[in-house]
């Protein structure tokens, strides 16, 4: 069954770093009535819309995502399954489609092998999915899974439960954005991270605590790190204990694939059984990676305490 417990890490800083500013748009658009959403159950997605056709309505409604190109004969295949699915539940859930030869960075940032992949996307996180041609009962039965799991999550988690507006019922209006966020995300949206650090760092400047910029600076600094490595080769180097760079490497891969813990246990490690620069690297490496999540997240308060016990 998929685990929702905790933000994954989707499409890198867009996922790690923007979470929370999902969540003030999700509010915004709420806010705003119901004319405020769209209601399509099927969109087509490009890099530019990403983050509002997939990770914003996530946050409400699981979105899959149907990685196609037209050269691919599975994908002729699948969509229309995948389109008629969708489509019978009646806005429960979102098909995005992504055209992975117009759409590449897409592709590159979720890692796709082959097309078409199917992805179910949910709260932020890429919770499951297939890669090969299903018939309409198996695509149904995988649907079913995945609602039947979004619904034990919010049995869980009854307060992330979208509340339904009241006829007539008028929200109030939420505090603006900054102007620096705004400034991030559309950066990101835009594919200039450099951008979207100086944005997050400019907030930063201003206020020095401000979460949503140290989760979004946190989030870029992985995307930039890990943007041109070959994670098949992170794996090979990180099997020497030794090679503190690899190890470095392979925790940023991890945080990006939704592996929390692993990633801090195996920082953890590296500063356990170093000394001098090797551990100080490692030490403050793993202070970035805290600054990827929300403070409260369960997950910082094991890493803290285990830091804290490799170090004295």
């Amino acid at each position: 069954m998929a685990d929702f417990s905790r933000p994954g890490s989707l499409y890198g800083a867009v996922d790690l770093g923007a979470r929370k500013q999902a969540l003030d748009a999700q509010a915004r658009r709420e806010a705003a009535g119901p004319q405020g959403a769209p209601s399509a159950s099927v969109v087509d997605v490009t890099e530019e819309t990403f983050t509002t056709d997939v990770i914003d309505r996530s946050m409400t409604v699981p979105v899959v995502l149907d990685l196609w190109s037209p050269r691919a004969p599975g994908s002729a295949q699948l969509s229309p399954v995948l389109e008629k699915v969708v489509g019978d539940m009646g806005g429960r859930a979102v098909l995005a489609k992504v055209n992975v030869d117009t759409s590449p960075q897409i592709a590159q940032a979720l890692r796709v092998q082959a097309v078409p992949t199917v992805l179910a996307i949910f709260q932020g996180q890429a919770v499951t999915g297939f890669q090969q041609v299903l018939p309409e009962q198996e695509v149904r039965r995988w649907l079913d899974e995945l609602m039947g799991a979004v619904e034990q999550f919010y049995q869980a988690n009854p307060d992330a439960r979208p509340a339904a507006a009241e006829e007539g019922e008028e929200a109030p209006a939420g505090p603006p954005a900054d102007p620096d966020l705004v400034a991030a995300e559309q950066a990101i949206d835009a594919g200039d991270l450099d951008a979207a650090e100086a944005a997050y760092q400019r907030l930063l400047a201003r206020i020095p605590g401000d979460e949503d910029a140290k989760m979004g600076l946190a989030g870029v600094g992985l995307i930039k790190r890990t943007s041109e490595v070959d994670p098949a080769d992170v794996q090979r180097r990180a099997q020497d204990p030794s090679d503190v760079d690899a190890q470095l490497l392979a925790a940023d891969l991890e945080m990006l694939s939704g592996a929390v813990d692993e990633a801090f246990e195996r920082v953890v490690a590296v500063v356990k059984r170093t000394s001098g620069d090797d551990r100080d690297k490692a030490r403050k490496h793993l202070l970035g990676l805290f600054d990827a999540l929300p403070s409260d997240d369960p997950s910082l308060a094991k890493a803290r305490r285990a830091l804290a016990s490799a170090l004295f």
